[in-house]
C-alpha cells in the first residue's frame, strides 16, 4: 500500500505502486514528478503495479497535473497484471497524451525498460 517515485537513470524514473492507490499517494507522486521535471526537463516513467488492487474511490478527475506537465512526460511504460491493462491505460490517458504509453505484463519488464530508453520513432 503505497506509491513511490525513484530515479532510475538519465531521464527515466520508476513509479512503484502496491495495494490500492489512494488520492493522497497519487498527489504525492505528482508533486515528486513535478520536482523531477523542474530538474531534468522531460521525463519517462516505468510504472510498476506490484500486488496492485485498484483505485480507491475518490475524485480522480483533477487534470491540473496533466494540463501543466502532460507534454513533459515523453513515455510511460506500465508493468502489471493483465487484469489491469485497460483501466491502467485509461487512467494514464494513453489515447490523450502526446507521449506514447504502453502496457507490459510482468514477464516483459525488461522489454518495458528497453522501450523507455529507445529514441522516439
Amino acid at each position: 500500500m503505497g506509491a513511490r517515485l525513484e530515479h532510475e537513470r538519465d531521464n527515466v524514473y520508476r513509479v512503484d505502486i502496491s495495494g490500492m492507490l489512494v488520492e493522497q499517494d497519487f498527489g504525492a507522486l505528482q508533486k515528486s514528478a513535478e520536482l523531477e521535471i523542474q530538474k531534468a526537463g522531460k521525463i519517462r516513467l516505468l510504472v510498476v503495479l506490484n500486488h496492485f488492487t485498484g483505485w480507491a474511490p475518490g475524485k480522480w478527475y483533477d487534470l491540473a497535473f496533466y494540463v501543466r506537465h502532460g507534454a513533459d512526460v515523453e513515455r510511460i511504460a506500465i508493468v502489471g497484471d493483465e487484469r489491469w491493462r485497460s483501466e491502467a491505460l485509461m487512467f494514464a490517458g494513453a489515447d490523450l497524451r502526446e507521449g506514447a504509453v504502453k502496457y507490459f505484463s510482468p514477464p516483459y519488464r525488461r522489454e518495458a525498460a528497453k522501450w523507455l530508453s529507445e529514441a522516439e520513432s
